[in-house]
């Protein structure tokens, strides 16, 4: 069941400002019992989910796992009230936690601050329209950086699934040492992490092959589905409950074989502003320095957020039949951020996975996230004593579990099929992003956008040669593309054993034009000119027709068709030959024809009255027609 949208308002709404921007009005005078059932079913399915990822994350983030829980509420409550999406849930997520390690130096103060920073730029990019932005993150780009993300995540992981210490963050730093200590491998974790991984990727077959019971099928056969896709969709928490009891059992009797997570602040985090200024070792890093040190991030992490948000909103709104407002997507990411970062949040975004999990479960709207948040505050007040006993391994092999399906490497096959030129950006990116995050990132969007140059300095041209050159532009004509429009017909009109007597440019495929290419084109004329060859241009779409007509170019022809300007393409240049069509002649002729009708009405108005006809022409006058007395010929 879909969220109704803005014009499926269940009532009339007396504020509709205020409808537009806190969408939850649009549903809530319409929430039902039946709902209510199925998003409590929903919210609590995720809130199983999200309690150990939230965990592993913020290990993976480098930050203390209480953090992760930090970031597991707030979005979960702001996005109920200011998302358009029902399906989507806000929550740490391993790409965004990937992010922060990189740009918060493993220090809290620091990922706080960035998520309150993040928020804003989420915000005012949301006030100001700016969303399109996103366009400039191609495909491939997002590709790359996915599928290098799965790799760098990974491996990231393995020293926790092998209980090896101190490895760097750096991916081929990390990748050489781990190879190294190898041979330090703790046979607890080691058993403990693959048993972990083994059991989530049977778990994941076992949903994805299980056949759905019908309402026909028995009791028994229903209750038995539901127990297994229960099972099944909150695999993590039920492997990371074992890998706990497993961990207990060994502190019990005396001896603990496994890396355990320690010991965890019990209780809700302060609602009290995020720290501008940190402490250090060497004294107070100021705002200004924090801001510094975050660098690029400041642009990527916000950036990647909404991308991922906004992503995921529109797939899983195509998928249910409902319509997203993605400027509203932008302003509830942004609070989500700047309100998160109140109670100790670090950056957050939308989650594929628990999004996913909600859809199936059946939440009808976002109230389902009021329910996975309310299941993470109780974690905080009363279980937190109980997660000491996490151990890391089975962390790990939770994240591992997450990012392994984001590696897509039927994408390199896809584009070499499709458009080769592609893979340019997405290999670019997916090489770079093993060196630094950031630098992938900006080098795939950087590459995608001199492939655009590209096709907009050089656009396709059609070229058919003989007694008339007829050239026809692929596409808009902007200011790189002006000097290979002039090669191109030049080389062809100029340098030509018998020169042709015309150029026609069909501009049916030219959208639009700017100042520069109006000056080649003065110019183009003139040089065609002087050489005794015209220039003429057909299939002008009203835009580009008053950009010319404007511009009051000598010389300038323009005919309404290809084959009127073939027709005419023997007219020396400036003149002679048919009459080039203009919007003003074209006016003109209406107008004539209007008038003849006019006349012709009236004068079989008066000619059917009873009495005298009207009188002829006179011997002096000549008959306006022959046969006046019928519609001229249109």
């Amino acid at each position: 069941m879909a969220v109704p949208g803005p014009g499926r308002c269940g009532g009339s709404c007396p504020c509709p400002g205020v409808q537009r921007w806190v969408p939850a009005l649009r549903w809530l005078p319409r929430y039902s019992l039946a709902w209510l059932q199925l998003d409590l079913i929903a919210g609590l399915t995720v809130g199983l989910t999200v309690v150990p990822q939230a965990l592993a994350y913020a290990e993976l983030a480098g930050l203390p796992v209480q953090y992760g829980l930090y970031s597991s509420f707030m979005g979960c409550f702001v996005y109920c009230l200011l998302g358009t999406a029902k399906d989507v849930t806000l929550g740490p997520t391993a790409i965004m936690s990937l992010l922060v390690s990189s740009y918060a130096f493993h220090e809290p103060d620091y990922a706080i601050l960035l998520a309150f920073l993040s928020g804003c730029i989420q915000l005012a990019m949301g006030l100001l329209h700016l969303g399109f932005l996103l366009d400039f993150i191609s495909c491939p780009v997002i590709k790359g950086f996915t599928s290098a993300a799965s790799i760098t995540i990974s491996f990231n992981q393995v020293k926790n699934i092998l209980g090896l210490q101190g490895i760097p963050r750096q991916f081929f730093l990390q990748v050489y040492e781990t190879l190294r200590r190898i041979g330090e491998t703790r046979a607890g974790d080691a058993v403990l992490g693959l048993a972990c991984l083994a059991a989530l990727a049977g778990l994941r077959a076992m949903k994805s092959c299980l056949p759905r019971a019908a309402p026909a099928e028995p009791l028994a056969a229903r209750v038995s589905y539901l127990i297994v896709w229960t099972s099944a969709t909150a695999r993590n928490a039920l492997v990371v409950l074992f890998a706990g009891l497993v961990a207990y059992s060994f502190q019990v009797m005396g001896s603990q074989p496994l890396t355990l997570t320690g010991s965890i602040p019990r209780g809700l985090p302060a609602f009290r502003l995020p720290r501008f200024s940190t402490a250090a070792p060497n004294g107070t890093v100021p705002f200004s320095s924090m801001v510094e040190d975050m660098g690029v991030g400041l642009a990527v992490v916000p950036l990647m957020g909404l991308l991922e948000t906004v992503a995921i909103a529109k797939a899983f709104a195509s998928q249910n039949d409902y319509r997203i407002d993605p400027n509203q997507e932008l302003l509830a990411m942004g609070f989500a951020n700047v309100l998160g970062s109140f109670v100790s949040s670090y950056p957050i975004t939308g989650s594929f996975g628990r999004t996913a999990v909600n859809a199936q479960s059946g939440v009808c709207t976002p109230a389902g996230g009021i329910v996975t948040g309310a299941l993470v505050l109780l974690s905080l007040a009363y279980l937190t004593s109980l997660f000491c006993y996490i151990p890391k391994a089975a962390l790990a092999a939770v994240i591992i579990s997450a990012v392994v399906p984001m590696f897509d490497a039927g994408i390199f096959r896809t584009l070499w099929r499709v458009k080769r030129l592609d893979l340019v950006p997405l290999c670019v990116t997916f090489l770079l992003c093993f060196w630094e995050i950031q630098y992938g990132i900006v080098a795939g969007v950087l590459v995608s956008g001199i492939l655009l140059l590209y096709s907009i300095a050089r656009p396709p041209l059609k070229v058919l040669e003989g007694d008339v050159l007829l050239v026809q532009p692929g596409s808009s004509l902007h200011f790189p593309a002006i000097e290979c429009l002039q090669d191109a017909v030049c080389t062809r009109a100029l340098a030509a054993a018998s020169p042709p007597r015309s150029v026609i440019l069909d501009c049916r495929h030219v959208s639009s034009m700017d100042y520069t290419v109006v000056v080649g084109l003065a110019e183009l004329l003139q040089e065609l000119g002087k050489h005794g060859i015209s220039l003429a241009f057909c299939g002008l779409q009203d835009p580009v027709l008053q950009v010319l007509l404007s511009a009051d170019l000598p010389g300038f022809q323009h005919f309404p068709s290809l084959e009127e300007a073939e027709r005419c393409g023997g007219a020396e240049p400036g003149g002679g030959g048919a009459a080039p069509f203009s919007s003003e002649s074209s006016l003109l002729s209406i107008l004539l024809e209007i008038r003849e009708l006019l006349v012709w009405g009236k004068r079989r108005e008066l000619s059917s009255r009873p009495g005298p006809s009207p009188p002829g022409p006179s011997r002096g006058q000549r008959d306006p027609a022959p046969g006046w007395n019928r519609p001229p010929d249109r």
